[in-house]
């Protein structure tokens, strides 16, 4: 099992957001290729990466953040946020992206993911983000009326092999993720989950591990990092 740390991007900013609300927001760093390259010299084996500004405005806002960072770092990169076209999965593959997250652009245009998967095979990912059970889109914004469960189901017939997955009240809430519907999803479906969310303590971390059987391939971590409620080399050491 991964732990990834995570590296929200808004305004050309490393932030942090509570319950993913635009005005509830922490800058911790100024420079995101500063703490990316900290977290790879930390020992992280993947990096996941937000566009938060792409994902309130529909396609990604901070590419030459971006183009650095995946430039700088020898480490593989997820990254999701406002990716809703093929010319623009291109363009973040091209820049040196290793996998793109694809989220509202799953729930409306599920002939997309196919489509990509088709060409890129598992360089393809989705982020199911969850509020209630029930899926949220366009930067958790709108609410939907599909279930989380059947979402990946879904995606897994359209070939997906690995997904996110956020509980949105529990993100950047320090509250602990909700391993109740991650688990569910893993037992449910067989694509690996990447469980986001609310990671408070190593405790946390401990849980994902103890999951990693029933399908739970990584665990993402943000908050807590940036405020130091365990390091980086003590979650990997679980």
């Amino acid at each position: 099992m991964e732990v990834i740390p995570a590296v929200d991007l808004k305004g050309g900013k490393c932030v942090r957001l509570f319950q993913g609300k635009a005005d509830r927001e922490t800058v911790y760093y100024e420079n995101p290729l500063e703490v990316a390259l900290m977290w790879e010299q930390k020992g992280a084996r993947r990096l996941h990466m937000v566009d938060l500004d792409g994902a309130f405005q529909g396609s990604p806002q901070n590419k030459a953040v971006i183009k650095e960072i995946a430039a700088a770092l020898q480490i593989p990169i997820q990254m999701g946020g406002g990716i809703r076209k093929e010319e623009t999965v291109e363009e973040l593959l091209s820049l040196g992206i290793s996998r793109v997250i694809i989220g509202t652009a799953a729930v409306d245009n599920p002939g997309l993911v196919e489509r990509l998967v088709e060409t890129y095979g598992e360089r393809i990912m989705v982020g199911v983000d969850a509020q209630d059970g029930l899926v949220a889109v366009k930067g958790w914004v709108e609410a939907s009326t599909l279930k989380a469960l059947d979402l990946v189901k879904q995606m897994e017939q359209l070939g997906i092999k690995e997904v996110v997955y956020t509980d949105i009240s529990r993100d950047g809430t320090l509250r602990g993720p909700n391993f109740d519907s991650t688990r569910e999803i893993a037992e449910n479906t067989g694509v690996k989950i990447i469980a986001s969310g609310g990671v408070s303590s190593l405790e946390d971390i401990k849980k994902a591990k103890e999951l990693e059987g029933v399908g739970i391939s990584g665990i993402i971590v943000g908050q807590a990092l940036y405020t130091e409620k365990f390091t980086l080399e003590e979650a990997l050491k679980i």
